[in-house]
């Protein structure tokens, strides 16, 4: 060889220690080393890392004729080589061998950048809205070759790959490339399809090798106890709700009747054997289920996968993916639709507060704190074990605002109920007084949580017309449901937990004892105006030993069904919009349990059925009574009539619509003593029908009643011009409305 060919030879040939680097999984720089290289006017170079081939050969993709053969250069299997008479890149294929085996194949570093240069500079800004169609894995075609592409974020990391059962999980295959302007890796991977089980494998700051991670932009997950992200791209699914999605706007109005059935998916019903239903097989049954009973809307709880079936989703790990217990994401598509389409409205819980600590989701994704704090007074939920998302890094407080988008958009989902929001509003939230910090100002207040709700809000009801927000927010902070130019947080309504456990601790009283609490009863009325309130009986006063809402009510077994018939009538007519727990419609008499279906042999049972009826005439009532929903939020749309006769456990109040509709007329008697000729004040002489009554036989009651309507005397009461002589029936609530 002559002094000029062995300096050609030395040319073609990699530093060997990038080579070493490469094959021990610790190069950060793949493209730099892998692919197809020109310099000057040298012969164009080839370098390939394939484990397990003896051979590799460089095609021409167009002629299919064989360029080169590559020289092994290390036998962990990199290969390399020049492409003799070529000087400029060209489309190439390898044909690799292995004893009598012969393949081919496409290179994924002949391939360019998958991400354009908007979507870095917007991802970088934190201003990506969409960064759900550019991060995770999406099935694509580039240069005429079908692949996917990978991107992820991970800005701390020295070295990320994919691995998956395609490249035997080994990191060294297919490490991706760094776009150093905004931390993001990135990666296309021809001959992959949708059903690719993946993950990746980072190199951490330090270089220390982290557990594998799931990715966070994963539209699809491995079902638990399996971990594995799932190729599958974003979820299509040709929409037939275009009726519903024009005119859900009034569907989710302050005026607007709004009952809630709150559904956790994996225990409403269950198929013999005790096995989980589809989502199509659970919407068969839901959805007639829900049109008998009135319900206008369904809360799931959270639907994004969670690995732990015992956190009811609250935990977390995949946040665009619906959890694969009950199928693929068409499956969660189609089940929005159909309730779409009996004009149920869908509401999903929706979890920004924290996130889990397992190995595999996003604690110290990168080797750091990137999507918590680092510091543990800050970033660690100690009533939870969970980690708090760093809402002031813009990436982390832009990838949760893409995520409530997503949902709302991809799958049409109607409202976020926002979990958690008191935790994400204090820095001492749950804190001893030296395990937080305060913030700039040495205040309490989590200003950079704050100011992310604020965004979240704006962006949804400005990005996806028609649907609302609702916070799980049980403190007394301001203006939670007032707008964001107003000085409030911006959400469209907020849970009424005060009311909730007031009103509990009441009904749970013995009758004897309850004239000793009778402002529990009243005292939300003080407040009721200040929020778009919506009051909830949830799952959370089901479980943890507070056995069930039947279980509450004190008294034998026929006064327990009293007690609860009567309290659904004063929540029910109270202002407000309602949300019950699955269960609590037909008097589960357990405590819920997420690993088991609901008790529906229950059903079988008079009282049981009865208590079902009445939930079904509640709904009716408040549905088709305008009274009584279309002043929710006005104070004008309230009047007490008797609001301090606690010796008898009495209530009276008006519910009140426009000019033009009829007043509603409420008397509740939470004592089980019949109470004849009890006088109530009314503002209207006439007739006044008697529009549902929770001690009637139908409901399982003893059908002490008015004969259906009763007429005004001219006798004032209660500082009204008319009055009504009304026999009270024991433990119940009379609902009259005056006739037009």
């Amino acid at each position: 060889m002559n002094v000029a060919e062995a300096s050609a030879d030395i040319a073609w040939r990699p530093d060997p220690r990038a080579v070493e680097a490469l094959v021990q999984g610790r190069h950060g720089d793949p493209f730099a080393l892998l692919g197809m290289h020109a310099r000057g006017d040298e012969p164009i170079t080839v370098r390939v890392f394939w484990p397990g081939a003896e051979t590799v050969s460089v095609v021409d993709a167009d002629s299919g004729k064989r360029c080169a053969e590559l020289e092994l250069l290390h036998p962990a299997g990199f290969f390399a080589g020049p492409v003799p008479r070529r000087r400029r890149l060209f489309r190439y294929r390898l044909r690799m061998t292995a004893g009598e085996r012969v393949w081919e194949a496409e290179d994924p570093y002949r391939f360019p950048p998958v991400l354009g240069a908007l979507d870095v500079h917007l991802l970088a800004e934190g201003t990506h809205r969409e960064m759900y169609e550019r991060l995770g894995a999406h099935p694509v075609t580039i240069d005429g070759v079908a692949g996917v592409s990978f991107a992820v974020w991970a800005p701390n990391a020295k070295r990320v790959s994919v691995v998956g059962d395609f490249n035997y999980w080994d990191g060294r295959r297919n490490p991706m490339r760094k776009r150093i302007e905004a931390g993001l890796w990135e990666l296309f991977i021809p001959g992959l399809g949708p059903g690719a089980l993946y993950k990746f494998e980072i190199l951490g700051a330090q270089g220390q090798l982290l557990p594998l991670k799931a990715d966070p932009v994963s539209f699809a997950q491995q079902q638990p106890p399996s971990t594995a992200s799932i190729v599958h791209g974003l979820p299509e699914h040709d929409w037939q709700d275009n009726e519903w999605m024009a005119n859900r706007q009034r569907r989710n109005a302050l005026d607007a009747p709004i009952s809630i059935y709150e559904l956790h998916l994996g225990s409403w019903r269950r198929k013999d054997g005790d096995q989980m239903m589809s989502y199509d097989e659970i919407a068969d049954e839901l959805v007639p289920y829900l049109c008998d009973l009135g319900f206008t809307h369904v809360e799931c709880m959270p639907v994004s996968e969670h690995p732990f079936s015992g956190s009811w989703g609250y935990q977390p790990i995949g946040l665009f993916a619906p959890t694969s217990r009950h199928g693929p994401p068409e499956g969660f598509a189609r089940f929005v639709e159909r309730l779409h389409q009996a004009g149920i409205g869908v509401i999903i819980d929706w979890v920004p507060a924290h996130f889990p600590t397992d190995a595999h989701g996003l604690a110290r994704f990168d080797g750091t704190a990137l999507y918590e704090h680092e510091d543990p007074r800050l970033g660690f939920h100690r009533d939870w074990n969970t980690l708090i998302y760093n809402f002031g890094r813009r990436e982390v407080s832009n990838f949760l605002l893409a995520n409530g988008l997503f949902w709302l958009k991809r799958f049409h989902i109607d409202a976020l109920r926002v979990d958690a929001v008191a935790s994400m509003l204090y820095l001492d939230y749950s804190r001893p007084a030296d395990e937080w910090i305060p913030n700039v100002h040495g205040g309490r207040e989590n200003l950079e949580a704050i100011a992310f709700l604020k965004t979240m809000n704006t962006r949804v009801f400005a990005d996806a017309p028609g649907a609302t927000t609702m916070a799980e927010e049980s403190t007394a902070w301001p203006q939670v449901s007032r707008p964001v130019d107003m000085g409030g947080l911006g959400f469209g309504y907020k849970w009424n937990m005060g009311w909730m456990h007031d009103t509990l601790d009441y009904m749970s009283k013995e009758p004897v004892h309850r004239k000793h609490h009778h402002h529990e009863m009243t005292f939300g009325l003080l407040y009721a105006f200040t929020e778009n309130f919506v009051l909830p009986l949830s799952h959370d006063e089901v479980v943890h030993g507070k056995g069930s809402l039947l279980g509450k009510m004190p008294g034998d077994r026929w006064q327990k069904f009293a007690n609860l018939r009567a309290y659904y009538a004063f929540m029910w007519t109270h202002p407000g919009k309602k949300l019950l727990f699955m269960g609590g419609e037909f008097g589960q008499d357990r405590e819920w349990s997420h690993d088991r279906s609901l008790d529906w042999h229950l059903l079988a049972d008079p009282q049981n059925s009865g208590l079902q009826s009445l939930v079904r005439d509640l709904n009716r009532l408040y549905r088709g009574c305008r009274a009584l929903h279309v002043r929710d939020a006005d104070p004008q749309g309230f009047e007490w009539i008797e609001a301090g006769d606690a010796d008898q456990s009495v209530y009276a109040y008006l519910r009140k619509g426009g000019p033009e509709d009829p007043p509603a007329l409420v008397i509740c008697n939470f004592t089980p003593v019949v109470r004849h000729h009890y006088r109530v004040g009314a503002p209207a002489a006439g007739t006044w029908i008697e529009r549902l009554n929770t001690d009637a036989a139908v409901y399982g009651g003893s059908n002490v009643g008015n004969g259906g309507a009763v007429s005004a005397e001219p006798v004032p009461w209660h500082g009204r011009p008319v009055s009504l002589d009304l026999t009270l029936p024991p433990l119940g609530t009379l609902v009259f409305e005056l006739a037009r």
